[in-house]
């Protein structure tokens, strides 16, 4: 039987994703909502915007009057909130930002959610949901190198955006303790593929080796992060959305732990094999790795264990790092001129500089 899904930041990279996999492979409905910052793109739905079971209003999810409107109209099964400020560096500069989107936002979508829930008839009640999509970061630094995060771990955020989401976390709770919402909360690990803005380490190292520019690692590069390829994380949302135990976290993970700098020279060997490059004085595009200062409170590992969603819900990665990354270089190729042409003029922050 379809649903209706509402989609909060549709238009970002893990959202276009997940509704990119709806329209493609199920027959649910989409209303997307986005406030279009400057990490949202719509180009990144552009396969799927004529589509008879997708829909889209620009409304920033702190607007609890058109929050209002739209659940009214549409009248959701299911609200995916993926709606955040997610970039780290950019969270150290303007911490204010990540207050308002990640907390006052969810906030708002909490109180009209529960407004909406409370009228609904005995059925809907017992089969809606609200999906609050949150990040690993929320637990920390890992301390031990042989330990991973679990869905019991304590939170202990280290940056502006990591505390902003896990108060937002706290507060998903609390509405299901309080006013019984059916709420879901997912975990998930650094993702990455198709679409992802440049701000990221991923695109970033793909589009300025092309640019025969430098490749900047935070100190020396040994970060480790769990990676996961953006369509399973989708597939795994949807999993979660409709046969998660009410009340219930799920960690999803791509079992992937790679180190920054190993990612980067994988990232250039792929290069070097499919696109030689043809920068003057370069031969292999490692010789544009520059380390620069670390940046302030930077956690040194990440790592999910996935065990739970894989027993209960029978979720598993599709693509290990290897056979994503090479789908994901392979894109930025193909796509690298339409792919500039969709962040032309807008301002992105790597490491201590907004570039445009």
């Amino acid at each position: 039987m379809s649903k209706k899904f509402l989609v909060t930041g549709g238009a970002g990279f893990i959202g276009s994703a997940f509704i990119r996999h709806i329209i493609r492979n199920t027959d649910h409905y989409i209303f997307n909502i986005d406030k279009l910052s400057y990490a949202s793109n719509l180009l990144n739905l552009k396969e799927i915007q004529k589509n008879k079971r997708y829909s889209f209003a620009k409304i920033d999810v702190s607007n609890a009057f058109k929050i209002r409107a739209i659940l009214k109209k549409f009248k959701p099964d299911i609200i995916l909130h993926l709606a955040a400020e997610t970039h780290v560096d950019r969270s150290i500069d303007n911490p204010i930002e990540f207050l308002n989107t990640n907390v006052n936002g969810t906030f708002a979508l909490l109180e009209e959610t529960r407004k909406y829930f409370s009228n609904l008839s005995k059925i809907k009640k017992k089969n809606f949901r609200f999906h609050h999509v949150s990040t690993d970061e929320v637990f920390g630094d890992l301390k031990d190198k042989k330990s991973l995060f679990n869905e019991k771990t304590s939170y202990a955020p280290s940056s502006p955006y990591s505390a902003s989401k896990a108060s937002s976390d706290h507060f998903v709770r609390a509405w299901h303790r309080t006013y019984k919402l059916p709420i879901l909360i997912t975990n998930c690990s650094n993702n990455y593929g198709p679409y992802q803005y440049p701000e990221k380490l991923i695109p970033l190292i793909i589009l300025n080796a092309l640019n025969g520019k430098e490749l900047p690692i935070y100190g020396n590069g040994k970060q480790i992060r769990d990676w996961l390829y953006v369509e399973d994380h989708a597939k795994a949302l949807l999993r979660v959305a409709l046969h998660g135990k009410i009340g219930e976290t799920y960690n999803i993970g791509g079992c992937n732990e790679v180190k920054n700098i190993e990612v980067v020279r994988k990232i250039c060997n792929i290069l070097n094999k499919l696109q030689p490059s043809k920068i003057k004085g370069i031969k292999k595009y490692e010789q544009l790795i520059n380390f620069v200062d670390d940046r302030p409170g930077h956690d040194k590992k990440y790592a999910i264990d996935a065990t739970k969603i894989k027993k209960k819900l029978k979720w598993v990665p599709h693509e290990t790092f290897e056979s994503g990354i090479k789908k994901t270089v392979k894109w930025y190729l193909e796509n690298k001129l339409n792919y500039e042409k969709m962040i032309n003029g807008k301002k992105y922050r790597r490491l201590g500089v907004i570039k445009k």
